[in-house]
């Protein structure tokens, strides 16, 4: 099974003529010679961006969504391509009405029309996972009833094993395989695209975001009719805004592009640093804008979470990066085992600051991402710094939002906007308000815990306990020095990222 799915993989990509992207050197003539040979009959009339999204549409969910975050890319790929692949992000070729009608009736028990006052067959978008109809409830409601695409579970399958054989290849055959950690990335990928085809989980995300945004100046949320969800259906409140994509027609609107794009920095680090909780498939066709200018979140399938310890973590190594100290970055990536124990702190700091400084105080425009890019690639390599495949979801967000933020405002200086909330955050977490709200927190424990204190430390001092407590007391030493260590590895891909990702929405 999984190698004819590989065979045809490779058909299409003969067919759409994709050798064009993958053997133009002449290092590799003979091969492009074979498979011109092999694709004798094909022609090529068609540009190569829509050749690209033709066959990423062909394959499949997975190739549509590497496609979609190529799209936000438009410093690393060519307009002509980037251009094609946006069409990607909410214009999919639907499946058939009757199939979507299918759904529904196997969700409900009964005709969409017996369900909802009104129903319209026509999708008014599609995408590589499902596809949405506007209908309205018999209460008056107007909602989008998203609609999984049928058989996706099979086809995605397939595909994450395609994967994983690869990155098992990749370790095998590759010096630096190891290090990179395919498999566990191609596993923690997998998981989330698990997560998104249950649309029972997706409304849950979506409840949760709008509750933590339901007074927000900045975000809009649809809310979750509850009634008429089931795991392949999930209906929400009709939301009525601008795609973040169609940029003539929000400066049509007067939109105010460098206030959007500041927004978005707050709106990023307010999901991750005051909720630990943040979608994480931003990419622009699950965004859109109102006419007054706010955001409207769409799309809840990949969602991303952090601990309290972690955010506490991340924002002091974010802020040392924000105030040019490498020697705090160096050091903790050091003290968190995320590089070698042999490591010198003084030649990593100074590989950090040739990374970090030709980029700061300049606007995204002046950023030559790919450079970056590189340059982290081959810093991490000399030193040994190792992947984490828990925070890739994390990372997929961070490269789809900064190629968003050259769209809206290419002059933004990221470093000054993000730095005074990063400041204020850290000051209410560890100040005199964080104090007193973990103080409040932790009252009712305390209170029941202060009267039992004489009785709990005369059953302690009993000789028979006193063995028990040693252990106890080793233990939760251990078990500190994993959680920091843990910590410091999460806190030193996050910051590596950074630089990679200039964060707007």
């Amino acid at each position: 099974m999984y190698l004819f799915r590989l065979l045809r993989i490779c058909l299409t990509a003969g067919r759409f003529g994709l050798d064009e992207f993958f053997l133009g050197h002449e290092r590799v003539r003979l091969v492009r010679w074979a498979v011109q040979t092999l694709f004798f009959w094909r022609r090529l009339s068609a540009p190569r961006g829509e050749r690209l999204r033709l066959a990423l549409e062909s394959l499949g969910p997975i190739f549509i969504k590497f496609g979609q975050m190529l799209s936000t890319r438009r410093d690393l790929v060519p307009p002509d391509i980037a251009d094609e692949l946006a069409k990607l992000q909410d214009r999919v070729p639907p499946f058939p009405s009757e199939q979507a009608l299918a759904v529904l009736r196997r969700a409900y028990g009964r005709d969409a029309a017996d369900v909802f006052a009104e129903f319209d067959p026509t999708p008014v978008a599609s995408a590589s996972v499902a596809q949405v109809h506007k209908a309205r409830l018999k209460s008056g409601e107007a909602v989008a009833v998203k609609v999984l695409r049928p058989g996706i579970q099979k086809v995605i399958g397939q595909d994450v094993k395609l994967l994983d054989a690869f990155a098992h290849l990749v370790e095998l055959l590759w010096w630096d395989g190891k290090r990179l950690k395919p498999r566990e990335v191609v596993g923690e990928f997998a998981k989330h695209l698990g997560d998104e085809l249950d649309q029972m989980r997706e409304a849950a995300n979506c409840s949760q975001l709008h509750r933590n945004f339901a007074t927000s100046s900045l975000l809009v949320v649809p809310e979750v009719y509850w009634d008429y969800c089931a795991p392949e259906v999930m209906v929400m409140s009709w939301m009525d805004g601008t795609p973040i994509s169609r940029t003539d027609e929000l400066r049509r609107q007067g939109i105010d592009f460098p206030r959007l794009a500041r927004a978005g920095v707050e709106l990023f680090f307010t999901q991750v640093f005051r909720d630990g909780f943040f979608h994480a498939d931003m990419h622009p066709g699950n965004i859109q804008v109102t006419p007054d200018g706010k955001y409207i979140a769409l799309d809840f399938g990949i969602m991303g979470t952090l601990t309290d310890g972690d955010k506490n973590y991340l924002a002091q190594n974010f802020l040392a990066f924000f105030r040019r100290d490498y020697k705090k970055v160096a050091q903790a990536h050091l003290d968190a085992g995320w590089v070698p124990a042999d490591t010198r702190v003084d030649e990593f700091e100074a590989a950090i600051r040739a990374v970090c400084e030709p980029v700061f105080d300049r606007p995204l425009k002046e950023i030559a991402f790919g450079k970056v890019l590189l340059r982290l690639f081959q810093t991490s390599r000399r030193f040994g710094m190792e992947i984490q495949p828990q925070l890739v979801m994390l990372q997929k967000t961070l490269l789809n939002i900064e190629g968003l933020g050259r769209d809206l405002d290419p002059d933004l200086d990221l470093w000054s906007t993000a730095k005074p909330f990063l400041e204020r955050w850290m000051n209410e977490q560890i100040g005199w308000r964080g104090w007193l709200r973990t103080f409040q927190e932790e009252a009712p424990y305390w209170g029941a815990l202060i009267p039992q204190l004489p009785r709990l430390a005369h059953q302690a001092l009993r000789a028979d306990r006193l063995e028990k407590l040693e252990a106890g007391m080793a233990l939760m030493l251990r078990q500190q020095q994993g959680r920091n260590r843990w910590l410091g590895v999460i806190a030193g891909l996050l910051a590596a990222m950074l630089v990679l990702s200039f964060v707007v929405i």
